[in-house]
């Protein structure tokens, strides 16, 4: 695994600091983890983010991720390219494809697994994309598990001066997604087409982007694809692209609080993380239909 790196600007910029994350090899792909981050614990209500680097998977290969819980949290999964089969205890099963939105919202708790199907699985294809985490609020972290599939279609778009902003979850230039947020939330993918540029006003208090695709170029710096730019607070902040780029935009209100995370488990109290491992371990969250056979064991 590579190190965390992070890079930090002068009070002029508009950027508080860079994270390059830390890369793990998955064997035919590769995930970098940017938050959290010592530096950089949250942006917003995002707490974790898992960048799917651009990997073209061999015949015979998918992705296999066995059913495992989360508690006070919601989970987007948003793909560039390829596609995956979303199951939880629910009874939800949903592919998800590039544009896409997967919504899943743990509350009290719920178990899923994702993994890639027998089709794409047997010819091959391609992956990338971008794995996230909301914490809840204090006051919504032990709601009801829910889960949301928004077609790429129905998510809003608009249109300022050479991007195109597909919104994904929250609100963002005037436009809402339908997205089941319950705090003031930023997420949005933003393609840059040659010479655009876009202003990130303070509409939300904390905010960030996330080059998926190309160099993004931000108080005089330019950065390339799997960097995290974090900008200061409510500071109006123009990104530029020289070249088309793809780029994530990311944040909302800031946290109500501290949260714990341990393994797969959000939470403001660390009593309640104990409570889910003893869960996990009992099988309390229950089974995922059609993924029943396996699971990921709690860490000792």
């Amino acid at each position: 695994m590579s190190s965390q790196v992070s890079f930090t600007f002068p009070e002029a910029s508009a950027i508080a600091r860079v994270l390059t994350g830390a890369t793990k090899d998955i064997g035919a792909f590769s995930v970098r983890r940017l938050l959290p981050a010592i530096e950089q614990r949250a942006v917003g209500p995002f707490v974790f983010i898992d960048y799917i680097e651009p990997a073209q998977l061999p015949s015979g290969v998918g992705l296999d991720v066995r059913p495992h819980p989360h508690i006070g949290l919601a989970t987007i999964t948003y793909l560039f390219r390829g596609e995956f089969t979303h199951r939880d205890t629910l009874g939800s099963n949903q592919v998800i494809r590039p544009g896409d939105v997967n919504w899943m919202v743990a509350g009290r708790g719920i178990a899923h697994s994702e993994r890639t199907g027998a089709e794409v699985r047997a010819s091959g294809g391609p992956l990338h994309g971008v794995q996230t985490w909301v914490a809840l609020p204090q006051t919504h972290e032990e709601i009801a598990p829910s889960f949301e599939h928004h077609p790429a279609a129905t998510l809003p778009v608009v249109e300022r001066d050479g991007v195109k902003i597909r919104v994904i979850a929250g609100s963002a230039f005037g436009a809402r997604a339908n997205t089941g947020v319950v705090s003031p939330t930023l997420y949005a993918h933003a393609q840059f087409e040659p010479g655009a540029s876009l202003v990130i006003d303070a509409e939300h208090e904390e905010r960030a982007a996330l080059v998926v695709a190309g160099n993004l170029t931000c108080s005089g710096h330019t950065f390339g694809d799997g960097s995290l730019i974090v900008l200061k607070p409510e500071r109006v902040a123009e990104l530029r692209a020289e070249a088309p780029a793809d780029v994530l935009l990311l944040g909302g209100g800031k946290l109500d609080g501290h949260r714990h995370i341990w393994w797969n488990f959000v939470s403001s109290s660390r009593e309640r993380i104990e409570r889910a491992k003893q869960d996990w371990r009992s099988g309390a969250f229950g089974s995922v239909p059609g993924d029943e056979h396996e699971f990921i064991p709690l860490p000792e």
